[in-house]
């Protein structure tokens, strides 16, 4: 019963607080030259403007813009509120709080549609920690290691076990006989003929004796087959 009393008395008093700032806001656009509906307007212009910055510091928390338009909408209410106190003569209204009344439709439509259409102007959180990706501890193996040569395994081994005795060294490998040489091809005598004949030419020519290379690029054999029939011609 007390909460229910309580929260009821809370009504009350914000009925009563709303309807004395509607008729002072009504009071001082009327004294200004807004008469008939329009001098009711204002009250309601002022009071939801009010109300639309207050929500939007409740739902998307402090912003510079809703913060200005909450100002601006308080001081417009607190500003009527002190002028029809009796410190305004209401018949002689100046010129600059006519243009003010004038001139609030306008601003109050603004400052509505910016904080109806425009983005959240929040400030980030300097103290939300930052996440560190850790690399992966347990990274998996390589597929394909490339293999440690035998001097790198020894090595490894020596160092790894001080107290193990060496791997002994392996034998030299015996050498490989080479291959008997290749017995030079048969020359038809023909073909030594015309060689020799070649190579009188090729002295003639340049007074040096033909060399086998020459005389296979002459001939067009094979350079064992060339190599044998220079030796014949020596």
């Amino acid at each position: 019963m007390a909460s229910r009393l309580r929260i009821d008395a809370v009504l009350v008093q914000a009925v009563i607080a709303g309807a004395l700032s509607f008729a002072h806001l009504h009071d001082l656009a009327s004294a200004a030259g807004q008469d008939g509906w329009k001098a009711w307007a204002y009250p309601v212009s002022v009071d939801l403007l009010l109300v639309a910055a207050w929500r939007r510091l409740r739902t998307d928390g402090p912003s510079r813009l809703a913060w200005c338009w909450f100002l601006i909408a308080l001081v417009a209410s607190l500003g009527a509120n002190v002028a029809t106190a009796g410190l305004l003569d209401l018949a002689q209204v100046p010129a600059w709080l006519r243009i003010l009344v004038a001139a609030w439709p306008a601003l109050a439509f603004m400052g509505g549609t910016l904080l109806a259409h425009s983005a959240k102007d929040q400030v980030p959180d300097q103290s939300a920690p930052t996440l560190h990706l850790d690399p992966d501890p347990h990274p998996d193996p390589d597929p394909d290691p490339e293999p440690l040569n035998e001097a790198a395994e020894l090595d490894a081994s020596a160092s790894l076990s001080p107290a193990v005795e060496q791997t002994p060294a392996l034998p030299a490998p015996e050498p490989v006989p080479s291959s008997p040489a290749v017995p030079a091809p048969p020359v038809p005598a023909a073909l030594v003929d015309h060689a020799r004949k070649v190579a009188d030419d090729h002295q003639a020519r340049t007074g040096a004796p033909i060399d086998s290379d020459t005389l296979r690029a002459r001939l067009g054999v094979p350079p064992q087959l060339a190599d044998a029939i220079a030796a014949q011609l020596a």
